[in-house]
């Protein structure tokens, strides 16, 4: 059940990266919690599976430092895609 707290804390992380980094409108709001719940349970699932139990440090820290670790660097290059895909496409069809 402590694998649910690991999906909060990631889906809270993703949340955060989603409003710390700009151009909010380039990208659906669920992106960065979805993104950060799935990094967070992940890396949960794969430290339980190596016999890493709930009272080592290590698997709470993981909770945190991995969605962290993910989904700054997977919301900040979406979004440049995003922005450098838009640009194109006003330019393609002469729009701005």
């Amino acid at each position: 059940m402590q694998i649910l707290l690991a999906f909060i804390f990631g889906a809270a992380i993703g949340a955060a990266v989603h409003y710390l980094v700009g151009s909010r409108s380039t990208r659906g709001v669920a992106l960065g919690p979805v993104l950060g719940a799935f990094a967070a349970g992940l890396a949960w699932m794969i430290l339980t599976w190596a016999g890493v139990g709930i009272d080592s440090p290590w698997i709470w820290l993981s909770a945190l430092l991995v969605p962290t670790i993910v989904t700054v660097p997977a919301i900040v290059i979406l979004t440049r895609l995003r922005v450098a895909h838009d640009a194109h496409e006003r330019e393609r069809l002469k729009i701005g």
